[in-house]
């Protein structure tokens, strides 16, 4: 899950899953042995968090607010040096397919390595019922899938659900790290946070959910439900399920022709880029350049289109994913 080879060209296309489902022990008080000292989490009484479901009214975590937080700024060497949890090497690595995502690594006392992930806005989060407690005033979850991995979540939102979350890979007590570079980041987050500048049109503010008609998906998602999937993604399913439009903002190259893509003008003189990958179901992607970003790197917008239960022959999925992303162009702050 701490994966993250660099895109030379095109932003990949899947998102990581992971698996919640089975029974998991969650972290309590008694987190076992380790190198370093306790972490200071409260847990409510009674072993759940006071505030379950929505919703949450902290403005430092509101999703306008959130977007234009810095992700590496809880890893930098000096912020992992301060929890005293082992010996920093690296400076922190952004990833090169999401604004708000950084991986970082630290050696604990007798050498283990403990790998780090900080994702602002996840969606991919324990259960309600993982609740332990608060921290920072959020609703704290915690989920330990199995003795070397551990993901704590502090809620920002709930009903979608949106959280601050930590995923650590560790040969020990993952849990209790997590929890230590949790606490921290809670308390960054509400006192003077590093945030990205924001030129103007920079999709960095823009609320994805938002950059699209309901009107318009509809006609390729009937009777369309939209939910963020992330603080730079949204979805629009069809009754919940089959089909999803999904309107998603990432950094990365500029889009070339090759490898199945090919132009496309959708429309006040942008040219995207479309392919339908050769698969059995029925997808197609259309992305396209905004603004410049860092470096090499662009803001990029994406339309994706995708139906497991339809034919590609019958479905159409370029011309439904070319129609959306006509509409939110037009929508997209102007650079």
């Amino acid at each position: 899950m701490f994966l993250d080879a660099r895109r030379r060209r095109l932003p990949k296309l899947f998102l990581l899953v992971i698996a919640l489902a089975l029974p998991l022990t969650a972290c309590g008080q008694d987190l076992g042995r380790s190198n370093f000292g306790r972490t200071t989490v409260p847990a409510a009484a009674g072993g759940t968090g006071q505030q379950t479901d929505g919703p949450i009214t902290d403005a430092a975590v509101a999703a306008n607010a959130l977007r234009v937080i810095k992700p590496c700024q809880f890893l930098t060497k000096d912020a992992l040096g301060a929890l005293g949890l082992g010996t920093v090497e690296e400076d922190p690595s952004p990833s090169s397919i999401a604004f708000d995502t950084c991986s970082n690594k630290v050696k604990d006392p007798g050498g283990k390595e403990i790998r780090f992930e900080v994702k602002v806005g996840s969606t991919l989060l324990p259960r309600a019922d993982k609740t332990t407690g608060q921290v920072g005033g959020l609703p704290l979850r915690v989920d330990k899938s199995d003795d070397t991995d551990c993901l704590a979540a502090a809620m920002t939102a709930l009903n979608p659900d949106l959280a601050l979350a930590v995923t650590v890979a560790y040969p020990g007590e993952p849990c209790r790290p997590a929890q230590t570079l949790l606490e921290a980041a809670v308390q960054k987050v509400h006192n003077s946070p590093e945030k990205y500048s924001t030129p103007a049109g920079t999709l960095l503010t823009a609320d994805p959910c938002a950059m699209a008609d309901t009107a318009t998906v509809t006609a390729a998602v009937p009777s369309a439900k939209s939910a963020p999937s992330g603080l730079h993604s949204c979805e629009w399913k069809s009754n919940g399920s089959d089909p999803t439009i999904t309107v998603k903002f990432l950094p990365g190259l500029p889009p070339i022709v090759g490898g199945g893509y090919s132009k496309v003008d959708i429309g006040g003189g942008v040219t995207a880029y479309q392919k339908q990958p050769t698969t059995s179901s029925s997808r197609c992607v259309v992305e396209w350049q905004h603004r410049p970003w860092q470096g090499d790197d662009v803001e990029l917008a994406q339309v994706d289109y995708s139906s497991y239960a339809a034919e590609a022959s019958s479905d159409d999925p370029c011309g439904k994913a070319v129609t959306v992303a006509k509409n939110v162009v037009g929508k997209l702050p102007k650079p």
